[in-house]
């Protein structure tokens, strides 16, 4: 019996401990993120009753991860992937101890983003890292399956989070111990990436040099498939997205209340949950661009559905529908650039793609707003729709093998070859 013909396993990543381990450690670290979320919003908007002190935040968490991109991709592929997931969790308990402080002790607001830069440096070596080590803990061949679950704890993680948040404030009357309970989730993130025995990445081949930083740009920039499916899904984001527009939408065109509101910030990630399962428990794509196409496709028009409509239940299964056909797409994209990559450059690759995927939310809220001021946020979300079907069609067009693209493989032993990146001779940089 050949691999083809082999029954699909839907818990196949799961059954390997180090993995488990691994997603664990991913879903602590989400789920903390998303309580200290909720809380620091809350905490400073109470405080200074201020926009702007609520944009900040997410400009003083953005800016370190521009600007450390490069060189934590490049640690991500010279040094120990645990270790490094490790020493960020310790940073982040860190920095989530002085927000503890700052809330505890009514601190200025400075104290607060700086504690917030911290955390952003953290992130910044922690997504290259963590987004690389997934390879090293489970075969090729079941790599969709991995990222499949690793969406599905992430995405359940944007739905209880906030509302666990929300709970501790509540229950507690302040945002002190949700960032405790956040420190708590990045020591037991540090438990179980300890236990992880890894298989180690080859060493570089290359010295550190300038063309080695910018060796993930290259590969992006060289490899249509890979090149294809980031700019579809950074331009579908930030020209569909609609988060940052819900509260308007809520009371201005729904009318519901901040319960609404909270069940409208819970349907994409729901709808992508779901969505996760199912593709869990199916066999990996046989025509997998295509499938992206139409996904991305689906998206747009779940969005021009949420912008025109104008009841609250309508507007829920939108949202749910574009989430769900959003995870297609972060499914079909993160195995194909798992696959493809060489590991010795997966540190790299994976920055560059977070460079541009990680943060495609915030760029989104800000087009959103800016759009949603000057035509309103019907005309915003509506023309985004439309847009994000002019990105697939252009896509489509541009890059003729994501059309093509079938069961996603690894490369051969001669592909893989010409992919690596070569080591220079001295004098040459």
């Amino acid at each position: 019996m050949n691999s083809e013909e082999q029954p699909h396993d839907p818990y196949a990543a799961l059954r390997i401990p180090d993995y488990r381990r691994l997603m664990l450690a991913c879903l602590a670290t989400s789920f903390g993120g998303e309580i200290q979320a909720v809380a620091i919003a809350w905490e400073l908007y109470e405080r200074t009753h201020s926009a702007y002190v609520l944009g900040m935040i997410g400009l003083v968490l953005i800016v370190p991860v521009y600007a450390l991109a490069l060189p934590a991709g490049h640690a991500a592929d010279r040094y120990s992937r645990t270790r490094i997931f490790v020493m960020t969790q310790v940073v982040l308990a860190v920095a989530t101890l002085g927000l503890a402080a700052f809330s505890f002790s009514g601190g200025p607001i400075w104290v607060a983003y700086a504690c917030l830069g911290l955390t952003g440096v953290a992130q910044a070596f922690l997504r290259p890292a963590r987004w690389a080590l997934m390879p090293q803990v489970v075969p090729k061949d079941t790599l969709q399956n991995a990222v499949t679950w690793n969406s599905t704890s992430w995405q359940g993680a944007a739905v209880a989070g906030p509302a666990v948040g929300g709970l501790i404030i509540a229950t507690t009357g302040g945002a002190g111990w949700a960032y405790l309970a956040n420190a708590v989730l990045a020591m037991i993130a540090v438990a179980l990436i300890s236990a992880i025995r890894a298989k180690p990445a080859p060493p570089p081949a290359e010295p550190v040099t300038l063309r080695s930083f910018l060796a993930g740009f290259k590969f992006v920039w060289s490899n249509d498939l890979i090149l294809a499916t980031i700019t579809l899904d950074l331009f579908a984001v930030l020209l569909g997205g609609a988060q940052a527009l819900l509260p308007m939408f809520a009371r201005d065109i729904l009318h519901v209340g901040p319960e609404g509101l909270g069940w409208l910030r819970s349907a994409e990630a729901i709808g992508a949950v779901l969505m996760a399962l199912t593709l869990a428990h199916r066999a990996p794509f046989r025509k997998a661009g295509p499938t992206l196409l139409i996904a991305v496709v689906i998206f747009g028009l779940a969005m021009i559905g949420f912008g025109l409509s104008t009841d609250v239940k309508v507007s829920f299964l939108m949202l749910a529908l574009a989430g769900a056909a959003d995870n297609i797409s972060i499914v079909v994209r993160s195995t194909l650039v798992q696959i493809i990559t060489p590991d010795s450059m997966r540190g790299r690759v994976a920055a560059v793609n977070g460079l541009f995927i990680g943060t495609s939310n915030e760029l989104g809220g800000f087009e959103s707003g800016l759009t949603a001021a000057w035509f309103g946020p019907v005309v915003s979300v509506v023309g985004g729709g439309i847009g994000t079907l002019c990105v697939v069609a252009i896509v489509a067009l541009a890059w003729p093998s994501l059309r093509k693209l079938g069961v996603m493989r690894s490369p051969t032993a001669d592909e893989t070859a010409a992919m690596e990146p070569v080591a220079e001779a001295p004098g040459l940089h």
